[in-house]
């Protein structure tokens, strides 16, 4: 639905490919919308079924609040793009690029991110089997090694933003790489798992101690989902 949106004139269509809207744009390709609105996904567990390692409050604010907030900003970009290619203003819609990637990376992201976790009791925790395990060890040793260095990758991250292990097109290897505030995984990576590290994703429960977070998080990351979505790159 977000790739029709710039079957548009080419004045506009200029102007939003010489912006920054073109990562937003990839990212969203596989994004819910309905009726041409982006729409907050519901979620396969309960907010407190993360608990002790995920608070329900935080679940709640974090879905209910800070991923509905992305969707209404997204929505209310894409509409004003629309009305924009009515007008013939390509300056309006242009302007429009940085709302689109921030709210369009923030609503994939998230929605990337909620599948990634799952309580033990629908299949969190553990460690990866299979091709992922074979694909882990063969590019960073084993599982261990990669959970440390995605660790020392989101402490190291100054301010918002978020780590992915991701697989490279190019290369064919696993890869771990940051991408700052709502900013999406596009172009020649392929996004697995993503690890939010903005203070909303555990500053109620954990505070100023966002490593005790980064180790928590992974006794509910769902590994099958990212088995699923190695298979499918």
């Amino acid at each position: 639905m977000a790739t029709a949106l710039f079957r548009t004139a080419p004045t506009v269509r200029a102007a939003l490919r010489a912006s920054s809207v073109k990562p937003a744009v990839a990212a969203l390709a596989s994004t819910t919308f309905t009726r041409g609105k982006a729409t907050l996904p519901d979620l396969s567990y309960d907010y407190g079924e993360l608990e002790p390692h995920i608070s329900g409050k935080i679940m709640e604010l974090h879905h209910k609040g800070h991923h509905q907030a992305y969707v209404n900003g997204l929505n209310s970009a894409l509409e004003t793009i629309e009305e924009a290619k009515a007008k013939g203003d390509y300056i309006q819609a242009a302007a429009v690029a940085p709302l689109l990637n921030f709210n369009g990376g923030g609503h994939k992201n998230h929605s990337l991110f909620w599948e990634n976790l799952a309580p033990s009791s629908k299949g969190g925790g553990g460690e990866p089997e299979g091709a992922l395990k074979s694909a882990v060890d063969k590019d960073f040793g084993s599982f261990e090694t990669l959970k440390t260095q995605i660790n020392t990758t989101l402490a190291g991250i100054q301010g918002s933003g978020w780590a992915w292990l991701v697989k490279d097109k190019s290369a064919g290897t696993l890869q771990v790489v940051t991408r700052p505030n709502q900013d999406p995984v596009a172009g020649n990576y392929i996004p697995l798992l993503g690890i939010d590290a903005w203070e909303h994703a555990y500053y109620l429960q954990y505070q100023n101690r966002k490593a005790e977070y980064f180790k928590a998080i992974w006794n509910v990351i769902n590994w099958g989902t990212v088995a699923q979505r190695l298979e499918k790159a």
